[in-house]
């Protein structure tokens, strides 16, 4: 058993409880490849190096067990999505995945589909730096329109599941919310975050408090504890 100093001088955190959210980043995507807005239209599921990614994600799962303790899985609807924990389910335990709009990247409105080219030539693209409330296109989110829904998702799931472990299949933008609420960063703030495809990112929510416990873990080694 490890000793630790005491409160003024410790850097640690408490023991873990409350509920646990495991956010996986989605494989590479063909969206991502041609440079297109992938929106429910624009998105048509994983490359080959994407499902790669997502097996190689799988294969570290069952051999370490290490989110055996999860109770249940959430997946964005988005086809990139869904197919990454289709893939990984199986270093999982045996849990329907629930399909959840809450947990999908930013919505892109009529810009679904665009190349990113067609969309700034259309619309103009959004300056967040200068105004983070403006919609991404028509009929889309704006910067912190999509911070409020994916904040009001994670409490949701935490009333939901309370000390529990949960696991949910996201995107890039999802896992910078994510990370924002942790640090106590205001919805408007842009982290400009590189997050990897299937990493994977974890926030602790203890009565209203956030923690983030572990960002962009691509580790293929078994993981143990020293």
């Amino acid at each position: 058993m490890n000793v630790e100093p005491p409160p003024g001088f410790r850097t640690s955190g408490d023991e873990s409880h409350g509920t646990r959210l495991i956010l996986v980043r989605h494989g590479e995507a063909h969206c991502n490849v041609a440079g297109i807005v992938g929106g429910p239209r624009g998105c048509t599921g994983l490359t080959d190096l994407g499902r790669e990614q997502a097996r190689s994600l799988a294969r570290r799962l069952g051999r370490t067990r290490e989110f055996d303790d999860v109770v249940a899985v959430y997946s964005s609807v988005l086809a990139r999505a869904k197919e990454t924990a289709a893939i990984v389910a199986v270093g999982l335990p045996a849990l329907d995945c629930v399909e959840d709009c809450d947990l999908c990247e930013l919505h892109p409105g009529l810009a679904d589909a665009m190349t990113w080219e067609q969309m700034v030539a259309t619309f103009g693209g959004p300056d967040w730096d200068l105004d983070p409330t403006r919609a991404f296109a028509p009929e889309g989110e704006s910067w912190t329109g999509f911070y409020d829904r994916c904040v009001r998702e994670f409490f949701r799931l935490a009333e939901r599941h309370g000390d529990a472990a949960v696991m949910l299949f996201v995107h890039g933008g999802v896992i910078e919310q994510a990370v924002k609420l942790a640090m106590g960063k205001p919805a408007s703030v842009r982290l400009r975050l590189r997050t990897e495809h299937c990493s994977l990112t974890e926030i602790e929510i203890d009565e209203g408090r956030v923690r983030l416990r572990r960002y962009n873990d691509r580790a293929p080694r078994d993981v143990t504890a020293l």
